[in-house]
């Protein structure tokens, strides 16, 4: 069951970067999309590359980006390095920021971050099971979860993630501003 949910998950998500690629060239607009409201996000628990366990509930009352991507996708790989700038500036400030890498090993994501490094967590979603709960589109798709655990934000495709009126989207939700 788990490779069958598996290989569906990913042929989409194939799709869904082949549409990225060719429709938007370049970056996609920074613009974050609002979710409708009350949606909540569906919890998980998954390890990161160094063991770890994270559970999204366990993030609950401060707000959380997650950012759902694999090593073979090229916008992912441009867009990791703005992640890891945002990641400098937004640690101190009481966000979050996950990455949930699409069926690959501990080997690929190690080989992939001496390249692209990410100081955030990097969590496994071996099987799909977690991706496949989340109204992801294509890779990357990042969501940013408000501090009540609802979805406030998602982005589909790459963004500049260290640009200020993306992180000023979310530091307002710290603040307790909701989407527009």
């Amino acid at each position: 069951m788990k490779s069958v949910i598996f290989n569906r998950v990913v042929r989409q998500l194939a799709i869904g970067v082949s549409f990225l690629a060719v429709a938007i060239p370049g970056h996609a607009e920074q613009a974050l999309t609002a979710m409708p409201l009350g949606v909540v996000a569906p919890d998980f628990e998954l390890l990161d590359t160094d063991g770890n366990i994270h559970r999204l509930s366990d993030y609950r009352g401060r707000p959380v980006i997650i950012n759902f991507w694999a090593t073979w996708c090229p916008p992912c790989r441009e867009e990791i390095p703005s992640m890891n700038r945002a990641w400098q500036r937004l640690v101190e400030e009481d966000i979050a920021m996950l990455a949930i890498n699409m069926g690959e090993d501990e080997d690929t994501i190690f080989i992939f971050t001496a390249d692209y490094p990410a100081d955030f967590p990097i969590l496994l979603d071996r099987s799909g099971e977690v991706i496949a709960e989340w109204p992801v589109k294509g890779l990357p798709t990042t969501f940013v979860v408000a501090p009540d655990g609802t979805l406030a934000f998602r982005a589909i495709g790459s963004r500049e993630w260290d640009d200020e009126g993306v992180l000023e989207r979310v530091r307002e939700l710290r603040k307790g501003k909701g989407p527009d």
